[in-house]
């Protein structure tokens, strides 16, 4: 029998859902998107492949595939995105015989509300050991807010590659935290944890939470951790021995997704910096703290750039963050959520990208579930202003979920151009 909580965890989810499926994209529940790598790569594993077998399909205009040679030299494609949100699809497409044939965008707004119910139920675990100041209540106004107040609204009706993954790494993400908390189930946190990382590489980085979680409770209780640790172990090295399998027997190395062998236009930029360095460093944080609506393009009127909105205009209520007073027993979980959500925000501020094309940063999907988590330890009280910055948020949220790469709407964004990262002169 469904428990209260379980039941407004399902509500939450059902609420979430129906919002994205509401908003989402003109014909996305009988069509499959421009965009289907994962749909793709699930119909290659179905006839024996780890690549596409030819060239991609025209419609995806050959968008983020990975090209490369193997020992004979013939020229293979790949995608070279993690494959764990490919493999929930592999039974649609085998049913339907086609790719083509696989509504991916509804199959993935489905799956919107998963994260959301998901983090509610960390959240209440929380308040469960008395860490938490917030009520059942707020619970789920901040796992609602989560989905609607945030750049996950937007994320979660796109359907296409790069945004899908954003929903599962969510799902992944409230998952490993609600398992990690108290380190009270080691193995689905370790499960969890290592399919987010086949989903959105950053994520591995939030293993620091289960970590010192399971420091406090060994603390605390005194009790022999090895166990716990080996539970955790088991299934995270075992998708990591997977991913290490998948990504040699195409590339030659078991460290290599494929993002080396874009075909794009700034593979230059990545053979002589990487994918990773400080020298995207000051670009990504103009991005994530810069990004500001403009005026003045385009006969006056406002336009939005096209790596996105900053950080503080799409979820401003972060910034209660940056007073935290969480209680005693919570400084050491308030202390482990800042450094995962740190580690895991740290390599896409590295990266090579910046989420573009995007409404704001679409890659604080990785680390937001983390700070939700941290709203709750801090600040005894969400006032007035917190609930005005909430509110804001969701109709920021929700215009861009309505708009972003809508037909009608091209006149609110800037032209596509990844060296245009602010206002052009």
């Amino acid at each position: 029998m469904l428990t209260r909580r379980h039941k407004l965890a399902l509500a939450i989810g059902i609420v979430a859902t129906l919002t994205f499926a509401v908003t989402a994209p003109e014909g996305f529940a009988s069509k499959h998107t421009p965009y289907n790598h994962f749909a793709l790569l699930a119909d290659a594993w179905l006839h024996g492949r780890l690549h596409l077998g030819g060239p991609p399909p025209d419609y995806t205009g050959g968008n983020d595939f990975a090209v490369f040679d193997d020992a004979r030299g013939h020229a293979r494609v790949f995608v070279s995105f993690p494959p764990f949100p490919a493999l929930l699809l592999v039974p649609f497409v085998a049913v339907a015989g086609s790719p083509e044939k696989v509504p991916d965008g509804l199959l993935f707004v489905l799956l919107g509300g998963v994260g959301p119910a998901v983090l509610f139920l960390a959240l209440e675990k929380l308040r469960d050991l008395g860490r938490s100041f917030r009520n059942q209540r707020e619970n789920v106004a901040l796992s609602l807010l989560f989905a609607l107040g945030t750049v996950y609204w937007f994320s979660a009706v796109q359907g296409t590659v790069w945004f899908a993954a954003h929903v599962v790494g969510v799902a992944c993400c409230a998952t490993y935290l609600w398992a990690s908390i108290d380190a009270e189930r080691p193995l689905i946190a370790g499960l969890a944890l290592g399919l987010g990382l086949a989903t959105r590489t950053p994520l591995l980085f939030a293993a620091p939470f289960f970590a010192l979680e399971l420091h406090g409770r060994w603390r605390r209780d005194h009790e022999p951790v090895q166990r716990a640790v080996a539970r955790f172990a088991l299934p995270l090295i075992g998708v990591l021995a997977i991913l290490a399998w998948h990504n040699h027997a195409r590339f030659g190395d078991p460290l290599e997704f494929g993002h080396r062998h874009l075909v794009i236009a700034w593979s230059e930029r990545i053979q002589r910096w990487g994918l990773f360095s400080p020298h995207y460093l000051g670009r990504n944080l103009g991005v994530v703290l810069g990004g500001v609506p403009f005026w003045g393009e385009g006969g006056g009127r406002m336009r939005i750039g096209s790596h996105g909105l900053a950080l503080w205009i799409t979820s401003p209520f972060l910034l209660w963050l940056l007073a935290p007073r969480p209680r005693r027993n919570a400084r050491r979980t308030a202390l482990a959520l800042g450094v995962a959500a740190t580690a895991v925000a740290l390599p896409s501020l590295l990266y090579q990208n910046s989420g573009w094309l995007q409404f704001g940063y679409r890659f604080s999907n990785d680390f937001a579930p983390l700070l939700f988590l941290l709203l709750a330890l801090v600040r005894p009280r969400l006032g007035p202003a917190f609930l005005a910055a909430a509110a804001f948020a969701i109709v920021v949220n929700a215009l861009g979920a309505i708009s972003f790469q809508r037909p009608g709407f091209e006149r609110w964004y800037a032209s596509p151009r990844m060296q245009d990262v602010f206002e052009p002169d």
